[in-house]
């Protein structure tokens, strides 16, 4: 049995910065000098971003010194910035305001009474909490507190469409259930102090975001079912762990928050191992690359995309999508790919679709809609 999308919700934090101010904050809290700054600034314009969201910021105007207060400048080469600890007390506070609001958009967009949901299935990889932010939406929604809860956890950049996957299979075992999936990242809490090429690279990406998406099991019925023309069905799903690549993006646990490891490889291993299995996942479904009309791809950054186009030949019609969230949004994590498929959908964009999106291991994961 297949899974219809009923409808989604996207959340931002309130205040953004643009990516010219995100650079000029990265220089101050690490006192860099001249000629790495020019060096820094110059990765932040070549990000494909132009705007990125922060619940640290208590202002989208004035003087950048005063718009946030969580990060301050650091006083020494060992100062690394705040702990783990005291980032994973903002993630306490704010993850589950920002999840809970799209959550709430998901339900209204798809005229689904909060009473029905069966199931709550959340992903986020930028924090750890519990009680957590499955508690928090179903006491501020008020959802059934026999809702079956689900946590997909620090899987990265996928993890939606792993938690999409999760929604299908209990559609499948129970078909009346009611499945939501809440995605929620605060990337912004793991801002890297000093000059780790890895983690200059994320701190020029991440931002913070939620999306929500709410189904049923093909067929059923319910008030905010979606007719069988014009539902957005999870047709199948599929996942590569490519070889060989363990080491090439990691996202782990610091003293001074998450740390991530993102290889110059990656491009490469994606050309090299994209293409061939995904031809012979869709050949399982009976569907051939040039029977896929459209596609949301992941945009971990410009070169990772870049290599997905190569790979499968797209052109920039097919991924203009996944550009438009980056520049507008910045690379929310796993919350990304849904903003794209929201985007889409809102759009009218033809089918079969695929969901593409890239995460440590390193992996691939699929998710084909009809």
């Amino acid at each position: 049995m297949s899974l219809d999308i009923v409808g989604m919700g996207t959340a931002l934090p309130e205040h953004r910065l643009t990516q010219a101010e995100a650079a000029e904050l990265h220089t101050t809290f690490c006192g860099i000098d001249p000629v790495r700054s020019r060096t820094l600034r110059a990765l932040y314009r070549r990000s494909g971003i132009l705007t990125r969201h922060s619940v640290l910021l208590g202002a989208s105007d004035g003087e950048l010194a005063t718009r946030q207060s969580f990060y301050q400048p650091a006083t020494s080469d060992d100062d690394a910035g705040p702990t783990t600890a005291e980032r994973m007390a903002v993630y306490e506070r704010l993850a589950p305001v920002l999840a809970t609001e799209a959550a709430r958009r998901a339900l209204s967009a798809g005229a689904v009474d909060p009473a029905e949901v069966t199931h709550l299935v959340t992903v986020s990889c930028t924090g750890f909490v519990s009680p957590g932010v499955d508690h928090a939406v179903i006491d501020a929604l008020g959802l059934p507190r026999t809702a079956e809860r689900t946590h997909v956890g620090f899987m990265g950049c996928h993890g939606a469409l792993n938690g999409l996957r999760v929604a299908r299979s209990f559609a499948q075992g129970t078909p009346d259930a009611v499945p939501l999936v809440v995605a929620v990242e605060l990337c912004t809490l793991h801002f890297a102090y000093g000059w780790d090429p890895d983690m200059l690279v994320a701190n020029a990406l991440f931002s913070d975001g939620a999306a929500a998406v709410v189904s049923r099991a093909s067929g059923s019925s319910g008030r905010g079912s979606p007719t069988q023309t014009d539902a957005w069905r999870v047709a199948a799903t599929g996942t590569l762990l490519m070889p060989g690549s363990e080491e090439d993006m990691s996202w782990r646990i610091g003293d001074h928050g998450f740390r991530m490891t993102l290889s110059a490889r990656v491009p490469e291993l994606i050309q090299a191992h994209l293409r061939g299995w995904l031809v012979e996942w869709l050949a399982g479904v009976g569907l051939g690359l040039a029977d896929v009309q459209s596609w949301a791809v992941h945009p971990g950054g410009p070169r990772i995309l870049a290599a997905a186009e190569h790979s499968l030949e797209l052109s920039r019609d097919h991924t203009a999508d996944s550009k438009a969230v980056l520049a507008a949004h910045g690379n929310m994590s796993s919350a990304t790919v849904l903003f794209i498929l929201d985007r889409m959908r809102t759009s009218g964009a033809e089918r079969p679709c695929v969901a593409l999106a890239f995460g440590p291991g390193l992996a691939v994961e699929a998710v084909l809609f009809t």
